[in-house]
């Protein structure tokens, strides 16, 4: 299996003869040039693309048009994306919470989030590969009171439980570590890796700041995750089994 992070919460992964995309707005490089233009877009076999919400750092209406481009494209989006009016309902599956996709390559379940939309749990190659979306601990406790900030953990923690009835383990998880929550950033991604376990943590959402993203290292580590520090947009990495 292959993973490649695109750029922001946008991933590719590569497992034989499937390539899934998920949370794409921008390529890697620009508009429309990078790894998704210049390579996935050719890539041979079927093709899935996934929008978990329609906030637009994870949804471009772009991605509608590579139907043109490619003859086995297949996409699966939150149902806020219908709701919104940013796609048409024969553009897509639409899924809410708690609904699911199932074909005869991969299975995509809907969960919750604690802002818009979907986060997914996707079944594909024997592999459990999980993309948050915008499910994340969101406290952001240095402008929230006590009562704001437990309330928005509530919810969160909530989420976690729902999705551990299905399962507690990944073998992927790409996950929010974002540093525009201030001092506790990473709250919610250890409190992510500290109920579930996780075979490699990818994360995301953390625009151009990498390093403050691999800070987290140590933390995904000492649960024995395997944690990917990203350096670049477009960078792609062969992940074990």
């Amino acid at each position: 299996m292959k993973l490649t992070y695109i750029y922001h919460s946008g991933f590719a992964i590569e497992i034989a003869d499937v390539t899934i995309i998920i949370d794409y707005y921008r390529d890697s490089e620009d508009t429309n040039s990078g790894i998704v233009h210049d390579s996935l877009l050719h890539r041979e076999g079927k093709l899935y693309v996934l929008s978990t919400h329609s906030h637009a750092d994870h949804f471009n209406p772009e991605i509608l048009t590579w139907k043109e481009l490619h003859p086995d494209i297949h996409y699966i989006f939150s149902k806020d994306i219908l709701e919104n009016h940013f796609a048409e309902p024969e553009d897509a599956v639409y899924l809410a919470p708690s609904e699911s996709y199932r074909d005869n390559t991969l299975c995509i379940q809907a969960f919750g989030s604690t802002d818009v939309g979907c986060s997914f749990l996707i079944e594909v190659g024997g592999k459990l590969i999980f993309h948050a979306g915008d499910l994340n601990n969101w406290h952001w406790k240095e402008e929230s009171t006590i009562a704001e900030s437990k309330e928005y953990e509530d919810a969160y923690l909530h989420e976690l439980e729902i999705l551990a009835k299905v399962t507690t383990r990944f073998d992927l998880v790409m996950f929010p570590v974002d540093p525009r929550l201030g001092r506790e950033y990473m709250l919610g991604a250890e409190q992510f890796v500290s109920r579930f376990t996780v075979g490699c943590f990818a994360p995301m959402h953390f625009q151009n700041q990498y390093e403050k993203a691999s800070a987290f290292r140590p933390t995904a580590e000492k649960t024995g995750a395997l944690f990917i520090g990203w350096t670049f947009p477009g960078e792609t990495i062969k992940l074990p089994g």
